[in-house]
């Protein structure tokens, strides 16, 4: 797995407790595959190389479910901590030469490759911007990182994402109509988990 000068990795969190869900649902089935192997699938389908996976919570489950998949796996020992420890760890496994990083939500399994590979040509027309999905008005997930804000990307704290970065930048942002609700659907609960396979 060679990483070029100039590609963009994509970082694929996959370390939750799934506290709210009761069971690890990475791997519960979604159309015949494992949620987590759906988003990576996306992910290595796109022009993102290379693809990490950061694992934590039950990383033998998860290193199951991508089996034969040609990735990186990136384990987080502190994932309890929250988030931000999952997306340092990522951020900081990244090759060298990347231009900057695809942090995909493991519990997104309706992510497909032409939506990341729209993220990636926008990181190409604008680059140095911090490229954001959006659809009807609304910010979702997943979201491209230039190198330039790995170092304050590394530096966040407790259990939550980078977010505050985002707000923090504003005027380095550059959002994107991918014109999908797929951009929201995270699965964080049985219902919604229930919603997921009945599409």
């Amino acid at each position: 797995m060679v990483a070029e000068i100039g590609n963009i990795a994509a970082v694929v969190l996959a370390a939750g407790r799934s506290t709210r869900m009761g069971a690890n649902k990475l791997i519960a089935d979604v159309g015949g595959k494992p949620m987590v192997r759906r988003v990576v699938e996306a992910a290595l389908e796109s022009a993102a190389c290379p693809v990490l996976v950061v694992t934590g919570h039950q990383q033998a489950e998860v290193r199951i479910a991508l089996t034969g998949l040609d990735v990186a796996f990136v384990h987080n020992p502190n994932y309890a901590q929250g988030l931000s420890t999952s997306l340092k760890a990522g951020i900081a496994a990244a090759p060298a030469s990347v231009a900057g990083a695809l942090v995909l939500l493991g519990d997104m399994p309706q992510i497909a490759p032409g939506h990341l590979n729209q993220l990636i040509a926008a990181s190409r027309d604008r680059a140095g911007f911090v490229i954001v999905p959006v659809h009807a008005g609304k910010r979702g997930n997943p979201v491209l990182w230039p190198r330039a804000f790995f170092p304050a990307m590394l530096a966040l704290e407790g259990d939550a994402g980078a977010k505050r970065l985002l707000t923090a930048n504003a005027d380095c942002v550059g959002e994107v109509d991918l014109g999908t609700d797929a951009i929201f659907l995270d699965v964080d609960t049985a219902e919604a988990l229930a919603r997921v396979r009945g599409k």
